[in-house]
């Protein structure tokens, strides 16, 4: 297997998504590696500070800094278009891969990605953010096409304080969105510690969870030619026939 660089744009506040990302990834060192490269994101909101920290310049240049180590993809590892919308994430990786040569993709994207492989239109969904950005979220899946059957969500603007809720109160937070009996639930956030959870609440719900980590790591190796099954105990995420090359 020849060496595969994945590059990680992540939020500077962000403590969650870098180490899940390498343990989730252990398996496969030293052939497949991830990078990091930060930029300012410090709070979520709709006030225009934060709403700003989404701007696609500084974004670009994280990215132009990341790919001087030669990335084979680069991923947004963050969530803001399901709130801002998708098209957000469709102009962003455009513009890295205009600006960079690489192919790119994010969170949002991988998990849509995930939705409509696997043929879900019944979601649930958990997140740490405030009610009105949950709204947006909630709105912005329903125009897609998506029923949101229960939803759960923390009602903090964090950024760097969502990493300190504990895995207990995640699991809280799924169980009871299940009992809305969607056909699969999200962990919409890439700083909550949501991946190490989703192996054992699967088997306990019977049910589909995509943790935002654990997506767009799948969607990486997809895009580096890497096998995802050769992921495991990371949830059927990586196991799914309908997900794996």
């Amino acid at each position: 297997m020849s060496r595969q660089l994945i590059g990680m744009l992540t939020p500077s506040s962000n403590t969650v998504l870098e180490p899940y990302t390498s343990a989730i990834l252990q398996p496969l060192l030293p052939h497949v590696s991830a990078h990091f490269q930060r930029f300012a994101v410090t709070e979520i909101s709709h006030c225009d500070a934060s709403l700003s920290q989404f701007d696609i310049a500084p974004i670009l240049t994280a990215a132009q800094l990341l790919n001087d180590a030669h990335m084979d993809v680069i991923a947004w590892s963050g969530t803001s278009s399901s709130w801002l919308g998708f098209d957000t994430d469709h102009r962003l990786c455009a513009a890295i891969h205009e600006a960079t040569g690489v192919k790119a993709t994010s969170s949002v994207l991988a998990l849509n990605e995930i939705l409509e492989r696997t043929g879900v239109k019944k979601l649930g969904l958990v997140t740490p953010y405030l009610s009105d950005i949950q709204e947006d979220i909630i709105v912005n899946y329903q125009k897609a096409g998506y029923e949101i059957a229960g939803e759960r969500h923390l009602g903090d603007r964090g950024n760097f304080s969502f990493s300190e809720y504990s895995e207990d109160v995640l699991i809280d937070m799924v169980r009871d969105v299940a009992r809305s009996s969607p056909e699969a639930i999200t962990l919409l956030c890439t700083n909550l510690r949501g991946a190490g959870i989703v192996a054992e609440l699967e088997q306990e719900l019977g049910i589909p969870i995509y943790d935002s980590v654990s997506v767009t790591v799948w969607k990486t190796l997809e895009m580096v030619g890497v096998n995802p099954a050769l992921i495991s105990g990371w949830g059927q995420l990586f196991q799914d026939e309908r997900l794996v090359i």
